[in-house]
């Protein structure tokens, strides 16, 4: 049995929304906006503050989602 990684029915890629990035749950809002937001020290809880519509899942997924990226990028140049 293989594993989905945790971000695997969260983040989504359509290629009419947000030119193809990752978003989340197929709102407009993507990963990158979401790791930009942590990037520059905004918390968890502002971030849900100003989007409620998002979850803690959600940004965990973000982060998941970014380092599964980061672990294949690191695979490919081995």
């Amino acid at each position: 049995m293989e594993l989905r990684p945790a971000y695997q029915d969260i983040i989504t890629l359509d290629p009419g929304k947000r030119s193809g990035k990752p978003t989340i749950r197929g709102m407009r809002i993507t990963v990158y906006d979401v790791l930009s937001y942590l990037a520059a020290g905004m918390s968890t809880q502002e971030i849900l503050a100003d989007f409620p519509y998002l979850t803690e899942e959600d940004i965990r997924a973000c982060l998941s989602f970014a380092a599964e990226r980061e672990r294949r990028v690191l695979l490919a140049h081995a």
